[in-house]
């Protein structure tokens, strides 16, 4: 386990790390995009990438990387290495609960209502405004924890 657990850690701060720069492009850009067009071409634009990202490259790294972190919460515990282990903890819940679970919770509600939408018509540029706030609030939360929990991996691998 000695020799494994520096390999979690370095797969779940890259991992991690890059889940932070994805939700950061949309945090910071494309969110911002989607809202200066008409309502019925960001709710295009926004449905086709809910629909291509769950069949993309994207997932082969969000769900592995809550597997590692579980892995990492787990050996924190069993396996306790002091403020080691505080760190492995704080960056394994971060991504879990405030990524991960956080997405399932808000984020993909709101993407299954919008699919809903044909966006159309005064109720869908209300629902889309609605979205866009609350998404892009959601995904600030999944953005700061993803990085949180990077740098708490890599905080980690530096006291083991």
């Amino acid at each position: 386990m000695a020799a494994t657990l520096p390999i979690l850690l370095v797969a779940a701060a890259i991992g991690s790390g890059l889940i932070a720069g994805i939700f950061f492009a949309f945090s910071t850009f494309i969110m911002s995009a989607f809202s200066k067009i008409p309502p019925e071409q960001g709710i295009a634009a926004m449905n086709s990438i809910n629909v291509t990202i769950v069949r993309s490259p994207f997932m082969l790294l969000f769900i592995p990387v809550a597997i590692i972190c579980v892995g990492i919460a787990v050996i924190a515990f069993t396996d306790w290495r002091g403020s080691a282990s505080l760190w492995m903890i704080f960056g394994a819940a971060c991504y879990i609960i405030a990524s991960f679970v956080s997405t399932i919770v808000f984020n993909v509600p709101m993407n299954d209502a919008l699919a809903k939408v044909s966006g159309n018509g005064s109720a869908a540029a209300d629902l889309w405004n609605v979205y866009l706030r609350d998404w892009t609030w959601w995904n600030h939360v999944r953005t700061v924890a993803s990085l949180a929990s990077a740098i708490a991996f890599v905080r980690a691998l530096v006291l083991l």
